[in-house]
């Protein structure tokens, strides 16, 4: 019997752009790797790819009518979660604003965005490192991916994992092999000789 995981049907998660070598689009997209940090483009067009779903959900939903029930429900599952993640202001209550959202709304939100910007990294790389290598938790939770959406009640617990050497947890590998060669007693032959 085939294992359930090969019969799951995979979505996209990313679109590539139609025009391939446009100019302005190529040199913003580097601009927005260089400022947030990012692995390679496809983290730019993931990104580009849900803002345009939801940017699609709140056109369908702005052609219905005023008080129809479908506008009144989804549109206000739709800014309640936009408002959960810190990407829509709380005053901004109607879904026209939804339009207004940017792709920059998306990358402020991300972990490796805020560790960076909560002074416990010293650049946005060295941030993305922190969160790959297991040192940055959120709450409880050691979280390693650097795209993990922080919510806006998450923001604050956004800390140094308690197994960290960073946060004064064991010691790192070079440093237990610095402690461990200064206790040993140096060797007969092996001193220096001046």
């Amino acid at each position: 019997m085939p294992s359930t995981s090969s019969l799951v049907n995979h979505s996209k998660t990313s679109k590539t752009p139609r025009r391939p070598f446009e100019k302005e689009r190529l040199d913003a997209e580097l601009q927005l790797i260089g400022q947030y940090g990012l692995k390679n483009k496809r983290e730019v067009w993931r990104v580009q790819y849900a803002l345009s779903k939801i940017r699609r959900a709140a056109r369908v939903l702005l052609t219905l009518d005023e008080k129809d029930p479908k506008r009144l429900f989804e549109g206000a599952a739709l800014l309640r979660r936009l408002h959960r993640y810190g990407i829509l202001d709380e005053e901004k209550t109607q879904l026209d604003y939804v339009l207004g959202v940017t792709i920059q709304n998306f990358l402020e939100r991300r972990l490796q965005t805020q560790v960076y910007k909560s002074s416990v990294a010293k650049t946005i790389h060295h941030a993305r490192v922190l969160v790959k290598q297991g040192h940055i938790r959120v709450g409880k939770q050691i979280v390693n991916v650097p795209s993990f959406m922080v919510r806006t009640d998450s923001q604050k617990h956004i800390d140094l994992a308690l197994s960290s050497p960073f946060a004064s947890g064991k010691p790192g590998r070079v440093k237990r092999k610095k402690n461990k060669k200064a206790s040993e007693p140096a060797a007969p032959g092996e001193e220096d000789e001046d």
